[in-house]
């Protein structure tokens, strides 16, 4: 999985055989306020993620939109739901979470204003009558993804050894167990209290 959550260029070459385009010109008119809904589940790409969580590949992204000719382009606004499955920041285990966003991106026509005094990662294109929904919805489900997730709240990190690994301890030994930040401390005052030393 990917580990930035740096939006991508938005002024991607559209794939035409991609469930994730859209082909304005035969699902939508030009003229301004024709509104037409697009509600598909669609799989998801390699490393649609982050590093320690995101969407399976192949897995299913749910997008509940609605198109909108508008004067400048094409305006899709609406839904993305997808189950994101990860790896727990403090115990390593396993991390399974619903992500629900809301989506709005406008798509400009290639002689638009809006085309011509954008830069090209402020606002997506239409491209060859086509429009790219993937980077968009990438952009919008890795800013709702957590940077550390956690299997749950209160996740008290990894668990203490199992009983079979104290089995070759000699009896009566104290298992006392040392935060690992504390260390070197308890090795520097070993040998007695801090008042004993002075």
């Amino acid at each position: 999985m990917t580990t930035d959550k740096t939006p991508q260029s938005r002024t991607p070459v559209p794939d035409s055989v991609s469930p994730w385009t859209i082909d304005v010109l035969r699902e939508l008119s030009r003229r301004p306020g024709t509104m037409k809904p697009w509600v598909r589940d669609v799989p998801a790409p390699d490393d649609f993620g982050l590093e320690t969580i995101g969407v399976p590949a192949g897995e299913p992204i749910h997008l509940d939109l609605r198109l909108e000719s508008v004067v400048e382009g094409v305006l899709a606004s609406g839904a993305v739901s997808a189950d994101v499955v990860g790896e727990c920041s403090r115990c390593l285990g396993p991390v399974n979470d619903h992500v629900d966003v809301d989506l709005t991106e406008l798509y400009a026509y290639p002689d638009s204003v809006t085309e011509e005094t954008t830069d090209s990662e402020d606002v997506s294109r239409i491209v060859d009558e086509k429009i790219d929904l993937e980077p968009a919805v990438r952009d919008a489900v890795l800013l709702e993804l957590p940077n550390a997730p956690l299997c749950r709240e209160d996740c008290p990190g990894v668990a203490s050894p199992d009983e079979e690994a104290w089995a070759f301890v000699p009896a009566g030994t104290e298992r006392e167990r040392i935060d690992p930040r504390w260390a070197a401390l308890q090795e520097r005052f070993a040998g007695g209290s801090s008042s004993e030393n002075m």
